[in-house]
């Protein structure tokens, strides 16, 4: 039986490691039927939108999409497609696991974290406006509803992935009234999960301990900003954004994606880290009821890893993307 899901190339490096990530995909043996569709620089070279319509349109269809990096403008241009998608379709959680693997340079050891963020409101609503000249306003917004949702959806996620401790990220003690009704939201949620543990940290104290010991964490759950901020660097406790996948969920579908950029200035040059993508693939797996073939994925890359020889650039190795995808697929294939 067969899949239909929504293949989005994206820009820069993307079309080079969403291939990578689809030829692992096929190893698995699952049938995924892809229709591909365009967002980012090169949809408003073609489509005149950086977000087509027939592209949300597949993706609603299909209920499933992978998708490679996007350019996003800095201090102008058009929005961020990662955003509008996550808005548009009510991608409300995003999904980033961060754990250590074997082979990777890192002064940590044994991190195994889970992020969960909120994905549809905080700043990234994208609410400004010059006051007057020379000062601008942001406006954040922070809901009960969204709150409430992505707190079940962490506290639902610990539950069925034996997870055992959630900590809130915030800023209330500053910001009373937004983080406030996001940590009294949390807390609500909480007192229906007796069995998972919940405590909250301050976000900058939290970036303190991360960076001091995030073995002391399990689950982190964060607003929109904190989320994508604390995310990254989490990314960085264990090698980089070239090992950090990341799944965007709704109610109705789920978009899968890598956490880094479209890095233009290595693309086409078959040099960029692909595992990223190749784990967020394994993520889709998961969520399609194929968690062995996802296993599999998963087991593949730890055993590349590993073995050291097919190691990308950015992890101190000379493999090339196709070179790093071929070594996985093959051990997926062999169901290592």
């Amino acid at each position: 039986m067969s899949r239909k899901g929504t293949l989005i190339a994206g820009d820069g490096i993307g079309p080079e490691v969403v291939s990578a990530a689809v030829r692992v995909l096929e190893a698995t043996g699952v049938v995924i039927k892809w229709e591909s569709q365009m967002a980012g620089a090169m949809a408003i070279a073609t489509e005149g939108s950086p977000l087509p319509q027939k592209t949300l349109d597949s993706i609603r269809k299909n209920g499933l999409a992978l998708k490679g990096p996007t350019t996003t403008p800095v201090g102008g241009g058009h929005a961020s497609i990662n955003v509008a998608l996550r808005k548009t379709l009510d991608l409300y959680a995003n999904v980033r696991p961060i754990k250590s693997l074997p082979g990777v340079k890192s002064r940590y050891e044994n991190v195994d974290l889970v992020i969960i963020r909120e994905n549809t409101e905080d700043l990234y609503s994208g609410l400004e406006h010059v006051v007057v000249p020379g000062v601008v306003e942001s406006i954040k917004v922070i809901t009960e509803k969204a709150s409430t949702r992505i707190a079940k959806f962490a506290f639902n996620y610990a539950r069925t992935h034996g997870r055992k401790r959630i900590t809130a990220v915030h800023k209330a003690n500053i910001m009373k009234l937004s983080d406030g009704l996001f940590l009294d939201c949390c807390a609500r949620v909480a007192a229906d999960f007796p069995d998972i543990k919940y405590d909250d940290i301050i976000v900058d104290n939290c970036c303190m301990q991360l960076v001091l010991d995030p073995t002391r964490f399990d689950m982190l759950l964060l607003e929109n900003l904190y989320g994508d901020i604390v995310s990254d660097l989490c990314a960085g406790l264990v090698g980089g954004l070239g090992l950090a996948p990341g799944a965007n969920i709704g109610e109705k579908g789920a978009t899968f994606e890598a956490v880094h950029g479209s890095a233009p200035d290595i693309a086409g040059k078959n040099i960029a880290n692909p595992i990223a993508l190749i784990l967020s693939a394994a993520l889709l797996l998961d969520y399609i009821g194929e968690k062995a073939a996802g296993d599999r994925v998963r087991h593949a890359v730890t055993a590349v890893l590993k073995e050291g020889k097919h190691m990308p650039k950015d992890l101190g190795g000379s493999a090339s993307t196709s070179e790093v995808a071929e070594a996985i697929a093959t051990r997926v294939s062999k169901k290592s």
